[in-house]
């Protein structure tokens, strides 16, 4: 067994390292700031405590997974996870609202008709039925396998079932989400909910592919879970997993270059000098990996190129410290949708700010995140231009936007203005910083489709250099790490034949 390096401590990364340790291999981890986590991250001042990531967990199957095969202690004996229950309440521009239960389709369907009128929830029970079909043909190939050599046919066949549609005497089919919206939910407020959860992951609702109507279903299929403490506290168990299994970490170290030997990679070069000698190194970010290793293509003229990551959107999170306490029955997630879904879509083409954004409105039943019981904490997260296409850094751009974030999200929390003690306003600029992404870009989850966005391969043209994290193969989102970790592990110890997990 050899010695691998591993460039950067974020999930992908740390999962990684540690199904590679159990494998036998010395691994050390050599990470450019002073944590762990990448995107992963909390931001605590004066008692209280703010995810500035993700907030809330789909697939929690993925992390039981990784830690069931590192040691004994299962996910839960290290991380307490709570059922959100209700998944999430929604806030439409016309002043209806709806709660969707956890993991319940039959509850769903009840909940939309009695908010939304006769036949929307039967729609959306109809369109879930087809989202999973779209999701049982994706699963395996998008997830739980190495990208496939013949990739151009997940780009090119569109997996979605859509409903025929007769119109001016052609029969159409929905290929995007939009069209979803409009011709199979016929409803603006059901459009609008689809819309959401494509925003949330940083997809563009009116281009993106049929397919990502997997990104509703994950949600309704196998329910949303909160990390008690907050999602940091993910981070944080993987990490000790890692240490336990005796993967070194390093930080404050930044790689400036992949080394080459005999024609396959021989270790890095810091910005110190240092110059740590491997047999196997496993980068992240594809996009980024070509400056690390100049005069060499990483990926063939076959082969899937890494994307431009600032074509892709940020996040502007508002951490909220607030006097009073949480009002009972006060649901943890809130999605306050924008009034014209219409405005908000240049974020994805000329970087322009909405005025009325979409705004998902995180409050946490958890002591931890608070001094006391007479406070709160509360997270807000819109999906927005990324730090090339927009000026976060010019004076008051953050705070006005932060404004209008908080002039939505007064509709879900009673008084919040007035309760409000102080802010934390944090943009792409921040998510840069921390880990790397040009432009504070978040990478979305990979999808099939002629529109859809797929990553590339964990594999590159330069033996014994593999990439893993939000950025590859399968792409964005806390699930697809964990996913991303255990492909190149799974890679590296079997070798190119690994066909995925069985």
């Amino acid at each position: 067994m050899g010695r691998i390096a591993v460039i950067g401590a974020g999930m992908g990364a740390m999962a990684a390292a540690a199904r590679l340790a159990v494998a036998g291999h010395r691994v050390t981890v050599y990470e450019r700031t002073e944590t762990y986590g990448g995107a992963v991250r909390r931001f605590e001042r004066d008692g209280f405590g703010f995810d500035t990531g993700p907030g809330l967990l789909t697939l929690p199957a993925v992390w039981r997974d990784l830690f069931l095969k590192t040691g004994k202690q299962p996910l839960e004996e290290c991380v307490e996870l709570v059922q959100v229950d209700p998944s999430s309440r929604h806030l439409f521009a016309d002043g209806t609202e709806v709660a969707l239960p956890n993991a319940s389709r039959a509850g769903v369907v009840t909940a939309l008709e009695e908010a939304l009128g006769a036949g929307a929830g039967e729609r959306w029970g109809d369109f879930l039925v087809r989202a999973r079909e779209a999701w049982d043909r994706t699963r395996r190939p998008l997830l739980e396998e190495p990208l496939w050599p013949n990739w151009s046919v997940l780009a090119q066949r569109e997996p979605y079932p859509a409903v025929p549609r007769k119109r001016l005497l052609r029969t159409r089919r929905a290929v995007t989400l939009y069209e979803i919206g409009a011709w199979e939910l016929r409803e603006p407020r059901l459009a609008a909910l689809l819309d959401g959860y494509a925003l949330a992951h940083g997809v563009d609702p009116g281009t993106a592919p049929a397919s990502a109507a997997v990104l509703a279903y994950l949600e309704h299929a196998f329910g949303t879970w909160y990390v008690r403490g907050g999602i940091r506290e993910l981070a944080r168990a993987v990490y000790e997993r890692c240490l336990a299994r005796k993967v070194e970490f390093v930080f404050g170290a930044e790689v400036t270059g992949v080394l080459e030997k005999d024609g396959r990679a021989a270790g890095l070069e810091l910005a110190d000098g240092t110059v740590a000698e491997a047999y196997t190194v496993v980068g992240a970010g594809p996009w980024r990996l070509r400056g690390l290793v100049p005069g060499r293509e990483l990926y063939g003229s076959k082969d899937l190129a890494p994307d431009v990551e600032d074509r892709h959107p940020g996040r502007v999170v508002v951490c909220l410290a607030l006097r009073g306490a949480r009002e009972a029955g006060a649901v943890h997630r809130t999605v306050v949708h924008a009034p014209d879904a219409g405005e908000e879509l240049p974020l994805f083409g000329s970087g322009a700010v909405p005025d009325r954004p979409t705004v998902r409105v995180d409050r946490p039943d958890d002591p931890a995140l608070r001094p006391d019981a007479g406070h709160e904490s509360v997270v807000l997260t819109a999906t927005v231009a990324s730090g090339t296409a927009y000026d976060w850094a010019a004076p008051g751009a953050a705070d006005a936007f932060a404004d209008r974030m908080v002039t939505a999200a007064e509709r879900a929390v009673p008084g919040l203005r007035e309760r409000t003690l102080w802010r934390e306003v944090r943009t792409p600029l921040h998510t840069e910083r921390e880990t790397g992404a040009v432009g504070g870009a978040v990478p979305p989850p990979s999808l099939a489709g002629p529109e859809g966005t797929l990553h590339p391969s964990n594999t590159t043209a330069l033996p014994g250099l593999f990439t893993a994290g939000g950025w590859s193969h399968p792409g964005g989102g806390l699930p697809h790490a964990g996913m991303s970790g255990a492909l190149v592990a799974g890679l590296i110890v079997e070798g190119p034949e690994f066909r995925g997990s069985q």
